[in-house]
Formats: structure tokens, C-alpha cells, sequence
């Protein structure tokens, strides 16, 4: 009989004053820097109850951790947003839309957001509906199947999720962009104080007499972050990791969400054609850092091993 433990199996004192005081310091520094919120106790409340929930649960939320970093991050952009930054790019990025991609409809040139807000239909409505509300739960199913397939390919995948937002994040601080709703709402005067817009998906809620975007856009951390897409780059990461693991025809259904979610955010005017274009090049670069960085530094290579290692 083996009598060996796991010592990663067992939570010493050490582990419930560490998790303990992270967990106040979260909340503390979160009502001080956005204010209190309702998702910030749940979070606190999940990651408790998988940490001490079992062994399995608790290399599974220690490996979540990335997600969870870049959620804070996000959530904590409200407390300075970017427009205080730099200018608002309005009227500049949609007459370069129109020059680049318009369409001629009745006697005029307009944007393809524009063309199909004139032009949608319930189906579209619908289909795209669908395609949008996979920006989150794709990504996040995807990193648990390779969380129970392969540790350090999920780490691998957490880690370029995280640096292509952290990517994306600067760019929305030194090229602060509004949406293409934003001009059809308010025209090309900046307005600091607009709250969050569901676009065309406002069609998908109405439809199904539900508010489903409606509470998600609500939650937005700037409205004035159009560029890069960044709903537009998070496809390309499970794309490109379902590419490397081989997984045949799932990788079909992630290329048709993939695309889905390109053309859903031009339809719903949610984002330009040149803010898609900037997310998957984002993607594209991000993806580039992280396997120049961890396959060429030594030191990060080690560290993603030994962490992988960890939560195996």
C-alpha cells in the first residue's frame, strides 16, 4: 500500500493565510480603485471554493489565475480611462473606413456598418447573436479542455491570451477609438459620459425578450476601445492552438466561430473592418512575442515548466 502524499493535495497555513489576505486585499483595493461590485465577491467566492474544494479544483483555479489577472486588469481600466490619455479617434477612422471599404447604396458611399444596419435581417440577427456570445465561453471551455489534456499547453495558451489583451490594452491608451454605434448615436462630437451601447445586438435581446448584451456592454470598462478588436483577436488564439493539438474537425467549428464573430462585429456595428483588422494582427504578434519569449529565454521557459509542472 502507498502511503506517499501529495503535498499539493493538502492546504497548509501558510496556503489559508496567503489566499486569506489576497482575497481582502482584492476587495479592499478594488472598492478603492473602482468601487464596490457584486462580481467581485462572486470571483472572491469561486476562487475560495475551488482552491480548498479539492486537490483537482485547486491546480485548476491556480492555472485560471491568468484569466483571473486579466479580468482585474480590465475591470480596474474604469478607474482611468483612456480617452484622458490621448485624443478620441471619431470622424478620422470612420472616413478611412468609407474611403477603404464603402459601399454605394442609393446614390451614396457609407460604411459596411452602415450598409447593414440598413440592410439586417432577424436571421442575421440571430446567427450573429449566437456567433457573439462565443467570445467568452469559447476561449474559456477551450483553456479547460487543454487544462485536462495538456498543462503546459494550456498555460501556454493562458499566457498568450494575456499578452495579446495586455497588448491590446495599449493601444486602446494611445489610440483611443470610438465604435461605429457611436457615430450613428452622437455623431462626431465626443461625449466622455456615454455608457456603454449594445449595438445591433440590441436586435438579438429584442428578439428573444431578454437582456442578455444588454448587461454585458453595461459592465464595459471604456466605450472608446473599438481598436484593436479584441473579440476579433481571442478566435485566433484557440484557432491557433487547436491547429498544434491536432484536433481535426473541431478546429472546423472554431474556424466558422472564428469567422462568424469577424463579420458579426462589422454587422452589429460593434467594430469597423480595420478594427477586426487590428485585433487579428494584434493576435498575430501576440501569439509571435510569447513563443520568441518562452521557447528563446531560458528563464521563462524554465518558469512555464516548472508551472505546469505544479498543477499537474
Amino acid at each position: 500500500m502507498n502511503y506517499d502524499v501529495d503535498i499539493k493535495s493538502t492546504v497548509n497555513l501558510k496556503s489559508v493565510i496567503t489566499v486569506s489576505l489576497l482575497s481582502i486585499a482584492y476587495l479592499l483595493l478594488s472598492c478603492w480603485v473602482v468601487g464596490y461590485k457584486s462580481d467581485q465577491v462572486v470571483l472572491i467566492i469561486i476562487f475560495n471554493t475551488l482552491f480548498y474544494l479539492s486537490s483537482i479544483t485547486r491546480k485548476f483555479i491556480l492555472g485560471f489565475s491568468v484569466f483571473i489577472v486579466y479580468w482585474i486588469i480590465f475591470d480596474y481600466m474604469k478607474a482611468i480611462p483612456n480617452y484622458t490619455f490621448n485624443r478620441v479617434h471619431i470622424a478620422d477612422i470612420y472616413h478611412l473606413e468609407k474611403k477603404l471599404f464603402g459601399i454605394r447604396f442609393n446614390g451614396n458611399i457609407i460604411t459596411p456598418n452602415e450598409y447593414w444596419r440598413a440592410n439586417g435581417t432577424t436571421t442575421l440577427d440571430i446567427i450573429g447573436g449566437i456567433f457573439y456570445l462565443c467570445w467568452i465561453p469559447v476561449p474559456l471551455t477551450f483553456a479547460a479542455f487543454l487544462f485536462f489534456k495538456n498543462r503546459k499547453d494550456f498555460l501556454s495558451f493562458a499566457l498568450t491570451f494575456f499578452l495579446v489583451n495586455l497588448l491590446g490594452f495599449v493601444i486602446y491608451y494611445l489610440f483611443p477609438t470610438a465604435p461605429p454605434w457611436y457615430v450613428y448615436e452622437h455623431g462626431f462630437v465626443f461625449n466622455a459620459s456615454t455608457p456603454g451601447n449594445t449595438g445591433g445586438l440590441a436586435k438579438f435581446d429584442a428578439y428573444f425578450n431578454i437582456s442578455i448584451f444588454k448587461s454585458i456592454y453595461a459592465k464595459g470598462s471604456n466605450v472608446f476601445a473599438a481598436m484593436p478588436s479584441l473579440h476579433s483577436a481571442y478566435p485566433i488564439i484557440v484557432m491557433y492552438y487547436g491547429l498544434k493539438n491536432r484536433l481535426g474537425r473541431i478546429n472546423i467549428a472554431l474556424a466558422i466561430v472564428m469567422v462568424g464573430i469577424w463579420l458579426t462585429a462589422i454587422y452589429t456595428s460593434h467594430h469597423y473592418i480595420l478594427d477586426v483588422m487590428a485585433g487579428i494582427l494584434c493576435a498575430i504578434i501576440g501569439i509571435s512575442i510569447f513563443n520568441v519569449l518562452f521557447n528563446k529565454v531560458s528563464f521563462l521557459n524554465r518558469l512555464l515548466t516548472n508551472y505546469s509542472a505544479y498543477i499537474q
